[in-house]
């Protein structure tokens, strides 16, 4: 027997960031027009310690490596390794330009990273990745991983979307 689907989660609204956050957010959203630039999907992440100090950035290198799993969230998450104690990563925030699909939220729950912000919200993102098969994602929220977590992950977003979402313009085929 097929299970029902389950209700789509709407889209939050826009959340709004302090200094710190913006500046940040800003940074990954950055790495994701650098990733258009060398021809991927335009998606970028930093991860960023409650201290203030950059762990890593990253940007969707899918393209250039024909790794279907090179997302930023988890090229980012890569390159903590073992350098970075789960501790520190409890209390760190990973800061997305978008809505970290299934596979990288399930990341940032492997990692122990305690909180996410991200940008241009995934049901807004459907609209500029349109429905061509190959443009298409797994229809959950972050939040629904995140729920299901034992440990808390707060998720701020989406911030600061138009900016998010310029990356996004022109860039998907319809």
């Amino acid at each position: 027997m097929i299970a029902p689907a389950q209700p789509r989660r709407p889209a939050p609204p826009e959340a709004v960031l302090d200094e710190r956050d913006g500046a940040y957010l800003r940074q990954a959203i950055a790495w994701s027009q650098v990733a258009r630039e060398r021809g991927n999907r335009p998606f970028g992440a930093i991860v960023v310690a409650a201290d203030g100090r950059v762990l890593a950035e990253a940007w969707c290198n899918t393209a250039e490596t024909g790794d279907c799993t090179g997302h930023a969230e988890t090229n980012a998450v890569r390159q903590l390794g073992s350098a970075v104690d789960r501790k520190t990563l409890a209390s760190a925030t990973l800061y997305s330009s978008a809505e970290p699909c299934v596979m990288c939220a399930g990341a940032i729950f492997w990692s122990n990273i305690g909180r996410v912000v991200f940008g241009i919200d995934a049901v807004s993102l459907r609209v500029f990745r349109g429905e061509r098969p190959e443009q298409r994602d797994a229809e959950l929220s972050c939040r629904d991983v995140f729920d299901a977590s034992p440990h808390p992950i707060e998720c701020v977003g989406p911030a600061l979307i138009d900016e998010a979402r310029l990356a996004h313009q022109g860039f998907w085929k319809s």
